[in-house]
């Protein structure tokens, strides 16, 4: 008898434990969710976290007090297109397919709206080639459920570089960057299908009436209609979020907001009316839609996404989603100078200057250093700061470490991974590359305190050699080239190194392909 019952005893023991080791081998660690929110066109100092004193954002500051706040964070170009192709895939400029803005205008008559409205195959940019590796497709193979809401830019309507087909699940949002010149638009797209709103648009870029009288808010209301998209695509960012909650998900917010035109719900632009008070209206003379009070309605677009990043924790924090989500908020480049909008009113870059020249579509600080908020609690120390050299197309290797993917054998980036979680390891660039054709073509090289831009590399003007310190000179307004030829020759033998020429003739600069950059001119 007890020959049965030891065995059968030391069975039972080894059976329970193998189970225990078992259930605790099968346990792995939850993956956390991950957002990613970017902002369009909004500038370095426009949160009140980077020093903004007019525009209200407690949401957005909450976020950067619960978590990590980046100083010397780079968009990975100064324009929307290529910024989204760079982020998505990990690779920086000298490599990209995507160098610029390219409207595909051999279709036809692009940007003319009403039509684009009328023959969708007129919507939309040049595709990326469809085996280009996105971070979303990277995240689906590791079991996330992946979703994107607002402007994507990367591939027209009918071709295979369509949010779908590029990796995610779920899209809702504008396909081409130039209907997104309205916040009603006739139609938007639910994955691969146009989605009619009921508005009648008219053309972004009509001015106000002749004989309208400025100073009366019936000569706005047609440009405000009855749909509004930023409404619509949050909505539907909460419904995936929810659908999707009991699983990880990925969930890319590229909102519209601030890029103009200014139009934003009038409850948020008549609380800055009144804080700002009395100013001259905009009427349409550089473009997008006239308004009448322009300030207060550039800082009701902005106070609306906060608004709305707060809708977004405080549901996040209800469900108990919270604790287990990264959540990454940043800007696609700088501020505009357009559209009636006024940068310096607002001081949006910072000390960096709003100006043409120094903001959007410029490789110099205005236009590229943009802020970036990393929020995960328990992970992110909550408060912290950090002044790492970083860019966007480190994304992607940062979340490859996070996750447990390999990152593209093309990549640029490395992992700001450690610098989240406070650890010592963290690598640091040897240098950011930046190369941009259009505005005349341009290249800049940061390299520690050191940044070269070269200016006119493209149109008939000279070009520049410009050299500056950022740690004594952050404004760029001291140029030192002739002080320092050891990094200029430095930044050449990088660009050599680094510049591969552009696939797409558009995205050329002929002369840095013929090795200007380390010739003074």
């Amino acid at each position: 008898m007890s020959r049965i019952v030891f065995p059968l005893f030391l069975l039972l023991t080894l059976s329970y434990s193998c189970v225990q080791k078992g259930k605790t081998n099968e346990k792995e660690p939850q993956k956390p969710n991950i957002i990613y929110i970017l902002a369009d066109d909004l500038g370095y100092g426009e949160l009140g976290v980077y020093g903004q004193e007019k525009i209200e954002t407690p949401h957005i500051d909450a976020l950067a007090k619960e978590g990590m706040r980046f100083t010397q964070h780079y968009t990975s170009a100064p324009v929307c297109a290529p910024a989204r192709y760079m982020l998505l895939t990990g690779i920086h400029a000298g490599h990209a397919y995507i160098r610029g803005n390219d409207e595909w205008a051999e279709r036809g008559d692009v940007w003319n709206y009403k039509a684009a409205i009328l023959d969708s195959t007129l919507e939309g940019q040049r595709p990326i080639p469809s085996n280009t590796v996105l971070l979303p497709k990277k995240l689906k193979a590791k079991g996330y459920s992946t979703g994107m809401v607002g402007k994507w830019g990367l591939g027209a309507p009918h071709t295979d570089a369509i949010p779908t087909n590029m990796g995610f699940d779920f899209f809702y949002g504008y396909n081409c960057q130039r209907q997104a010149h309205t916040y009603y638009p006739v139609h938007l797209y639910h994955n691969e299908n146009r989605v009619y709103l009921g508005n009648d648009t008219i053309p972004p870029s009509k001015k106000l009436a002749a004989d309208a009288d400025p100073g009366n808010p019936k000569s706005y209301q047609e440009y405000r209609l009855k749909s509004y998209t930023p409404d619509l695509m949050f909505d539907q960012m909460m419904n995936f979020i929810s659908a999707q909650k009991a699983s990880p998900f990925f969930f890319y917010w590229a909102t519209p907001i601030p890029h103009n035109p200014i139009q934003a719900p009038q409850r948020w632009v008549d609380y800055y009316k009144k804080k700002f008070g009395n100013e001259d209206p905009y009427l349409g003379g550089q473009g997008y839609y006239p308004h009448q009070n322009p300030r207060a309605g550039y800082a009701a677009m902005i106070s609306y996404l906060d608004e709305n990043v707060g809708k977004l924790v405080d549901y996040l924090k209800k469900e108990g989603l919270y604790d287990n989500t990264l959540i990454i908020f940043s800007s696609d480049n700088g501020v505009t100078y357009t559209g009636g909008t006024d940068g310096s009113f607002f001081n949006s870059s910072g000390p960096f200057g709003e100006s043409y020249g120094k903001a959007k579509g410029f490789v110099y600080e205005g236009g590229i250093r943009v802020p970036m908020i990393a929020s995960w609690p328990g992970h992110i120390k909550a408060g912290s700061k950090s002044d790492l050299i970083s860019s966007q197309y480190d994304v992607m290797a940062t979340l490859a470490e996070l996750v447990g993917f390999d990152s593209p054998d093309n990549g640029d980036g490395i992992s700001f991974l450690p610098t989240l979680l406070g650890e010592d390891q963290q690598k640091e660039h040897e240098f950011l590359f930046w190369e941009y054709p259009e505005y005349g073509g341009q290249v800049a090289i940061r390299m520690g305190d050191w940044k070269l831009v070269r200016q006119h590399l493209k149109d008939k003007e000279e070009p520049t050699l410009e050299l500056y310190n950022l740690a004594t000179d952050p404004s760029e307004s001291t140029n030192v080239a002739d002080k320092h030829p050891e990094i200029i020759e430095k930044a050449a033998s990088i660009f050599k190194k680094e510049h591969r020429d552009a696939q797409t003739e558009r995205f050329r600069i002929p002369s840095i392909e013929t090795g200007l950059l380390s010739d003074r001119p």
